[in-house]
């Protein structure tokens, strides 16, 4: 039987996806086994019993799995680095296929389940290969592309930075702790703060939040969106004054839909196009990896809907 199972395998959750000969998938599973949270057992049990009732297939993963916190570590990859050297970087024991992480000297700076993401953006749009690529989240990270090699990353701890400020901060008192994003209007007020920040940076106006809200410019149950459109705000900035990542094409986005939409309105602050977002891409990712590596039976090639033509 052809087909693949593959695992996005991070920190805090485990998902699984069992593939057919053709690169759809066929079913998803999702556990919050991840490397910090496993069963009973370890890891070795989480993937017997995540996998539980599939047929025998190859199986490859991503992401912390391959940390040093992990099931095994597998040596970073140092830049540049494309496609084909991560796949000749495989590494396959005890029945698993671990993708190794990427390492950028300068900085340094490393991550481990991003560059599966964007090896799957590329198998599904070939114009994303020379391109800077966003990935927002806990620690976001802005990537170059250069002829289909990643050449250069930058990691931002913004959403870590987000939570640290909102749960352990001066900044997050008197914010009630169930109030979710609604206030657009004071995200927008916190990107333009940051984008006119200068070389001071938005951390100059860090404290200014807390000012704002004594003085009534600034509800307490706004100040979340604030300092969310603050932060984001700041990764614009700071990248645009950096000049390392390609600005002459559009950005391209991949993660969570809703977090997308928000560097989306910030983007446009900064006058910075942006192409489509993609949702998901690491199973495109672990697909393409796992055919170059041989261990499919199959050799079709992705379609831009994730599956295979």
């Amino acid at each position: 039987m052809s087909g693949l199972i593959a695992l996005d395998w991070g920190t805090s959750s485990l998902r699984a996806m069992r593939m057919g000969e053709d690169g759809v998938i066929l079913e998803t599973r999702r556990q919050p086994w991840g490397i910090r949270q496993l069963p009973a057992g370890g890891f070795a049990v989480a993937l017997d019993a995540v996998t539980q009732g599939w047929p025998s297939l190859a199986r490859i993963a991503s992401g912390m799995i391959g940390s040093r916190s992990g099931w095994r570590e597998v040596a970073y990859l140092d830049l540049p680095a494309g496609a084909d050297q991560l796949a000749a970087a495989l590494d396959t024991r005890d029945g698993l296929t671990i993708v190794p992480g990427l390492r950028n000297a300068r900085g340094p700076d490393v991550m481990r389940g991003e560059e599966t993401q964007v090896i799957g953006l590329m198998a599904l749009h070939k114009a994303a290969a020379d391109a800077t690529v966003l990935l927002p989240g806990t620690h976001s990270k802005w990537v170059s592309l250069r002829q289909g090699s990643v050449v250069d990353f930058c990691t931002l701890m913004t959403g870590e930075l987000f939570a640290l400020l909102r749960e352990h901060s001066i900044l997050g008192v008197g914010v009630d702790a169930s109030v979710t994003a609604g206030d657009g209007d004071a995200f927008l007020d916190g990107v333009r703060q940051a984008r006119d920040s200068g070389a001071a940076g938005a951390f100059s106006r860090l404290f200014a939040t807390r000012a704002r809200m004594l003085d009534g410019a600034l509800k307490p149950a706004s100040i979340p969106d604030y300092l969310s459109g603050l932060l984001i705000g700041e990764e614009f900035r700071s990248m645009q004054a950096d000049q390392r990542m390609r600005s002459d094409q559009p950005l391209w986005l991949i993660g969570d839909a809703a977090l997308c939409n928000r560097y989306r309105l910030a983007a446009a602050e900064f006058s910075i196009e942006l192409a489509p977002a993609v949702d998901d891409t690491a199973a495109a990712g672990l697909w393409w990896l796992a055919r170059a590596a041989n261990l499919l039976d199959v050799t079709t090639p992705i379609s831009a809907s994730g599956a295979s033509s």
